[in-house]
């Protein structure tokens, strides 16, 4: 979209924040409403291409790999993929996003970073690096790759080795001739240990044990572990991390760390020092790296303004998908909690743009009335 379209769409209905899998879900149905793209919404994305955090994925991160990517409504993935699963994802997924935004014309303005959103009364303003927006509603779809988690253990700044998040891993082989620790008990962090242990030491560490699961992962066990987040987030409380749900599928590759004796995990250590780590028993470990795949929180701070957090750090949600926030229901929160997914981001986005196109059709006729 071009600085001049830019200049000239200044006020508007609603506003995409974020162009990945739940953002560009959530423009399809606003345009399927009847919106028109750049002049009644717009998407802002602050990637310089479109792909979402998929472009910035590892590169040994196929498509044989991935949980799955589904596909977004009304144009299919198939084509893309090709047919041995061994393409990139951080390369099919970006062509993908690219293909479906031309295809239907939905307006992306990239880059945009939002830097904050403010009420003004009957509109939210948007104040981004390329400008400032007024909107009557929001739908935001920043997801979690830009607010990558590190927990905080005494002695972290003493440690004379790297650390790094699996937001920042690419290859195994620049450890190679280290001795690596995996800290974290996710899908990541289990992929990440396989790689890097083909080529060099590694340990692995969590903090609670980890939780395989045997046997398929049905649809009626998918329903009961969203059930379980969705009822997190309508109290008011953090989502959980999907894998404290759902449990670790014990796939063919997890059966060969089995065997080569990777899946050997430890308690999680007390402090960092110098040149490892350190339990409270005394115990340490030597190592060079200390790889933190201890996932991501929800990318939200631009909303804090709106001061929709609960004491407890979560924010109330409601609607029929839990994406309306309680407390302003101008603003939907999609790919949060039970639609951090690609599949439920899509259900989201739907449920979203059609909740908000309502309320704001409400807001409009009681004004009316009022005026």
């Amino acid at each position: 979209m071009t600085d001049q379209a830019f200049r000239a769409a200044l006020k508007l209905d609603i506003a995409v924040i974020g162009a990945g899998q739940a953002g560009l879900s959530s423009a399809y149905h606003l345009k399927q409403l009847g919106f028109v793209p750049g002049t009644d919404f717009l998407v802002l994305d602050r990637a310089p291409e479109a792909g979402g955090a998929w472009q910035y994925r590892w590169p040994s991160l196929t498509l044989s790999t991935v949980n799955r990517v589904h596909d977004l409504p009304g144009m299919g993935f198939a084509e893309f993929a090709g047919t041995d699963g061994s393409v990139r994802a951080s390369v099919a997924v970006p062509h993908y996003f690219s293909a479906y935004e031309e295809h239907f014309g939905l307006k992306v303005l990239r880059p945009a970073k939002v830097g904050v959103v403010c009420d003004r009364g009957d509109r939210l303003r948007v104040e981004s690096d390329r400008g400032l927006f007024s909107v009557r509603g929001i739908i935001n779809a920043t997801g979690t790759w830009e607010k990558p988690y590190i927990p905080d253990y005494p002695g972290a700044s003493s440690f004379a080795g790297e650390q790094l998040h699996t937001k920042d891993y690419r290859t195994a082989d620049a450890f190679a001739g280290k001795h690596v620790l995996i800290v974290g008990g996710g899908i990541s962090a289990i992929q990440l240990l396989d790689e890097i242990s083909r080529v060099t030491r590694t340990s692995w560490v969590t903090r609670t044990p980890p939780r395989f699961r045997e046997g398929p992962f049905d649809e009626e066990a998918g329903r009961k572990a969203v059930a379980m987040v969705e009822e997190r987030v309508r109290a008011g409380l953090p989502p959980m991390a999907v894998v404290s749900v759902t449990g670790l599928p014990v796939t063919p590759a997890i059966e060969a760390m089995r065997e080569r004796g990777v899946l050997e995990r430890r308690p999680m250590f007390s402090e960092i020092v110098p040149n490892g780590v350190r339990w409270e028993d005394g115990a340490g470990l030597d190592v060079d790296v200390i790889l933190w795949c201890t996932g991501f929180r929800s990318a939200l701070d631009h909303l804090a303004p709106l001061q929709l957090r609960e004491e407890s750090g979560g924010i109330t949600m409601t609607g029929r998908l839990a994406t309306q926030v309680a407390r302003d229901p101008r603003v939907h929160l999609v790919g949060y909690g039970p639609s951090a997914s690609t599949i439920g981001a899509n259900r989201a986005g739907s449920a979203a743009a059609q909740e908000l196109t309502q309320f704001l059709e409400m807001k409009a006729t009681a004004d009316a009335e009022r005026g």
